[in-house]
């Protein structure tokens, strides 16, 4: 049997929103540490933090003062620092940052580093809310990566990042592109999607006979004060169940150990990759 063990690191915020963003990212950074380290003890293969999760979740401001919070990928001090964790630990990580690319040009991205500490490259958010609470426009630019899957050392990921996961079509881009397990990292908050968030994720990992491990953060953030963010981090099967989940309030390194079997099982089972119609979809992709 073809094994991962995945981690998945949920946390809420350690400073105070009015230092510099420099500041947060090296506090927020040193944070994650102690857990990297837990990771890594109980040999966690593949680990993958929340959305942007070394700065606070900022768009409910519209305030250019976050701008300073983007880094470059992968030159950046995170990536830097992360990828020589990865060379460490043998362990993959999935880097969740704010991206500069260009002088005045951002996205939220995710970088990801082989178990060697190679760069094997990058996702951009593709779907961009701009609603109450959630000004995200102001912030980032709307990525189009084509999809990539990532031939780690330990099997083929796919990264989907927070609001993307209510459209349907990037889960099943990445599917078909050869992804086992996709990561979506986020930053959620209770109220009007909570009740979507173990809906949509296993109904997506059914449809495509893939696992998808979702990631979100804890507590409250001032002064925006939006709502809670309610962890329940979890990791869900190709068949639709959740296998492991974290609490609602506490940081957490949830750990489990996947069984990659699973995907081809289901997929000769529901042969739903067989029996799809691409050439009548033209309507989901005419533009309007």
């Amino acid at each position: 049997m073809q094994k991962m063990k995945i981690g998945l690191i949920q946390m809420g915020l350690k400073t105070s929103t009015d230092l510099e963003p420099a500041a947060i990212r090296d506090a927020m950074n040193e944070a994650h540490l102690p857990l990297v380290q837990q990771a890594a003890d109980q040999g966690v293969q593949v680990l993958c933090f929340q959305e942007v999760f070394n700065q606070p979740y900022f768009c409910p401001s519209q305030d250019g003062k976050w701008y300073a919070a983007a880094e470059r990928v992968p030159e950046g001090p995170t990536c830097q620092m992360m990828q020589k964790l990865a060379a460490e630990h043998r362990m993959v990580i999935i880097v969740p940052v704010y991206e500069e690319t260009e002088t005045g040009v951002y996205y939220n991205t995710a970088a990801v580093f082989d178990a060697d500490g190679s760069y094997l490259g990058k996702y951009h958010k593709t779907h961009i809310p701009q609603v109450a609470g959630f000004w995200e426009k102001f912030f980032f630019k709307p990525g189009k990566s084509n999809w990539p899957v990532f031939d780690t050392a330990y099997g083929k990921i796919g990264v989907y990042i927070c609001y993307d996961r209510h459209f349907p079509e990037g889960w099943r881009a990445l599917a078909l592109n050869g992804a086992e397990v996709i990561f979506n990292p986020s930053a959620t908050v209770a109220g009007l999607s909570q009740y979507l968030w173990e809906l949509e994720q296993p109904a997506s990992a059914a449809a495509n006979g893939c696992f998808i491990a979702a990631i979100n953060r804890v507590g409250t953030e001032a002064p925006w004060n939006i709502g809670d963010f309610y962890g329940s981090s979890y990791i869900v099967n190709p068949r639709g169940k959740i296998e492991a989940q974290a609490s609602e309030t506490e940081d957490e390194l949830l750990v489990h150990e996947i069984d990659l079997d699973m995907v081809r099982e289901v997929r000769n089972n529901w042969q739903f990759f067989r029996d799809r119609r691409p050439e009548t979809y033209t309507r989901l992709t005419d533009g309007e």
